[in-house]
């Protein structure tokens, strides 16, 4: 009895043991998903105030970059503006320079076309002065030896004969060298003026023009236009382009 006794009080103590266990373990895993269940929740708790804090900041970043950005904007359109007017500043400068060159470049070509302008016009006397000499001879005087037989011939009858030798070239001869030194002396006068551009002109027959003609007197002539030069006393002369000395003429004036 006793063996038994103390087997079934063995048995007893082996199941409540058991049983304890068995109840122990549910306790700990409900306390255990309890915990985890909290701990998930201050998790989440805390991830989702974070999120808040971080777009408040964000918005307060994004409105500094928004003001910044436009600030930028508006220094770079000033900025814009002024490289604009600096440029179109620059391009006037360099249109007034390059004005400014042609007016110089053009100032001293005319300078120098032009420096002989009172040299030439008072060259001019002595060619009207040659021109006058050369026409003053006629022609028939150059080719006609007669009337100077005749008068020589007269005169050695008259006059004792003297003492002198005799020309070695008769009076004609003389006439014709003379006549032929004025002529070579105006021509190189005249092609020493064409090297600087001093050119003559003779405006016969052209319709008179006050710029380049100065008219002397009028004269009414049949069967010529009113204004139409006549005749050309004294011819004028030009330095490239430039007037020197107007032409003395005389134009022809309205019969009616």
């Amino acid at each position: 009895m006793s063996f038994a006794a103390s087997s079934f009080q063995a048995f007893l103590t082996c199941t409540a043991a058991l049983s304890s266990r068995t109840l122990a373990r549910p306790v700990a895993i409900r306390s255990s998903t309890r915990l985890s269940r909290l701990g998930t929740r201050c998790y989440s708790d805390g991830k989702t105030t974070q999120p808040e804090e971080t777009t408040e900041g964000s918005s307060g970043e994004s409105t500094g970059k928004q003001v910044d950005s436009t600030e930028l904007e508006v220094r770079l359109k000033a900025k814009e503006a002024e490289v604009a007017d600096l440029t179109g500043r620059l391009r006037y400068l360099q249109a007034d320079f390059l004005n400014l060159q042609r007016n110089a470049a053009r100032e001293k070509e005319q300078t120098r076309d032009f420096a002989i302008s009172k040299f030439a016009g008072d060259l001019l006397e002595t060619v009207d002065v040659l021109t006058i000499a050369i026409h003053s001879i006629p022609q028939q005087a150059l080719k006609s030896s007669k009337a100077i037989e005749v008068a020589s011939s007269s005169e050695s009858s008259v006059v004792p004969p003297t003492s002198e030798s005799p020309l070695p070239k008769d009076h004609e001869t003389y006439l014709q060298e003379l006549h032929s030194g004025v002529e070579m002396t105006q021509r190189l006068l005249l092609q020493t003026l064409f090297k600087h551009h001093v050119k003559p002109f003779d405006p016969t027959g052209d319709k008179f023009d006050p710029n380049h003609h100065e008219a002397l007197y009028q004269a009414p002539i049949p069967g010529k236009e009113p204004g139409t030069v006549i005749e050309c006393q004294k011819i004028g002369y030009k330095i490239k382009d430039r007037v020197l000395r107007a032409a003395q003429v005389g134009v022809a004036q309205d019969t009616s």
